[in-house]
């Protein structure tokens, strides 16, 4: 399936959130207020594509049966109007070719593919484990290259290696190196998306060509018109934006965590997304005390009613 907002450019769009998966009261997966949120995150906060079942979306608590079952509630919503990327990486290679396949048949329009994790493979080990997945299916894949997650970076040397994979044309960036950014920008044809919300306007700077974001579920519109403003050449007002959603990136991102904190935001702005699931834990009082003060400072309008 294509993706409906890709471009040469930038395959998977340019404003991308990535989905907080929702649960009931009992913990389990809520299917129609997924439907709802992307519906919300697509209509209401200008997102062209959505990460389904990134870490933020809780991918390590969820079961591949529930990964399955809420993209194909996803696609179903949005799938026509929105590029639907399906979290497929793990670090066991077959287990992520069989969620690859899964998401393919659930009818995903491309996969993030995480690095390898925690038993830190070497650079030919983390090439053949995304050259084997991105075998896998006939889907465009973007890599996440988060060391501060994985244990590993991706180098400089094995992403340009791994452009030369037809498949593989996108890169989200949560390692923070602008300059070896640059590098692979400038040398391969691969499309960097910033991964890291502190440097959204800094990666479109060096060549950027969009964002996955955590904030974009109550500032995605806002990220939206930052990248407009920046690509028409407004590059004082792209500024603007990025120092008035500064409160929003240090309240959401500079607390607890993108899970935790981001579902916290959207009961406030009246998006009920649930509670979390295990390990991760729910917001304290002074966190959503803080929370409350650093959204309305960054313009975010929040509901009369806190919808848990």
């Amino acid at each position: 399936m294509a993706a409906p907002t890709g471009t040469y450019d930038a395959p998977f769009g340019r404003m991308l959130t990535a989905m907080v998966t929702p649960f009931t009261s009992d913990g389990a997966v809520d299917y129609e207020t997924a439907r709802r949120l992307a519906t919300y995150l697509v209509d209401e906060q200008r997102n062209d594509g959505l990460v389904v079942s990134g870490t933020t979306g809780e991918s390590p608590t969820t079961t591949d049966e529930e990964k399955e079952r809420l993209l194909r509630a996803v696609v179903e919503a949005v799938g026509d109007r929105a590029t639907v990327v399906a979290g497929a990486g793990t670090n066991d290679t077959h287990h992520s070719v069989e969620l690859a396949r899964a998401a393919e048949r659930a009818g995903a329009h491309g996969l993030l593919l995480v690095t390898p994790y925690y038993s830190k493979p070497p650079q030919e080990g983390i090439y053949r484990h995304f050259c084997t997945v991105a075998d896998a299916t006939a889907l465009p894949a973007m890599l996440y290259d988060i060391p501060g997650r994985s244990g590993v970076p991706i180098q400089r040397e094995t992403l340009t290696r791994l452009a030369g994979h037809e498949r593989i044309v996108a890169v989200k960036d949560a390692k923070a190196d602008l300059f070896e950014g640059s590098q692979v920008i400038a040398s391969t044809g691969l499309a960097y998306y910033s991964g890291d919300d502190t440097l959204n306007l800094p990666w479109l700077s060096v060549g950027a060509v969009g964002c996955v974001s955590v904030i974009g579920h109550v500032a995605g519109a806002e990220i939206a018109a930052m990248i407009e403003t920046y690509r028409s050449g407004d590059v004082a007002g792209a500024l603007a934006v990025h120092r008035r959603l500064l409160p929003v990136v240090s309240g959401i991102m500079m607390q607890a965590g993108g899970a935790i904190m981001a579902k916290a935001a959207l009961s406030l702005v009246g998006q009920p997304a649930g509670p979390t699931r295990p390990p991760l834990v729910e917001a304290t009082d002074e966190q959503l005390a803080r929370l409350r003060e650093d959204l309305i400072t960054g313009g975010v309008k929040l509901s009369d009613e806190v919808v848990t």
